[in-house]
């Protein structure tokens, strides 16, 4: 099991401390960059690499969709797994987001303890994943 280093990317205070929270009551080593929104997370992009974006996709400045472009498109940060964690179960965001290559898709769930569930199955597979950069 390796120490992961995650950049997590959503609007809203609440989950961030939500899922920082349940990171650490986990039984897996993370260290968690924040940021508010793309903008902010392009600027922690451009001093270090994370080997895991969650990204959340409503948000203010820049939205995930447009974040993900941009991402796609520099042949420095291409290659960092995206997971979604949002609220939207729209198909076409789904589609699009799988079309600019996204590692995964996850709706988060309403009650805390199916997050907190979702968040924990999320943390051992990449734990578990051999090929982070």
């Amino acid at each position: 099991m390796q120490h992961l280093n995650i950049l997590f990317i959503d609007d809203d205070e609440i989950e961030r401390l939500k899922f920082n929270r349940i990171c650490k009551q986990s039984d897996y080593k993370t260290t968690i960059l924040e940021a508010e929104n793309g903008e902010k997370a392009l600027k922690i992009l451009d001093k270090q690499l994370p080997q895991l974006i969650i990204l959340d996709l409503n948000m203010p400045k820049m939205n995930g969709i447009e974040f993900l472009n941009i991402l796609r498109k520099n042949e420095r940060l291409k290659y960092i797994p995206i997971v979604i964690l949002s609220s939207s179960n729209n198909k076409e965001d789904v589609k699009k987001c799988f079309e600019i290559g996204i590692s995964g898709y996850l709706i988060k769930p309403l009650r805390y303890e199916d997050y907190k569930q979702t968040i924990n199955k999320l943390l051992a597979y990449w734990s578990a994943n051999n090929l982070l950069i």
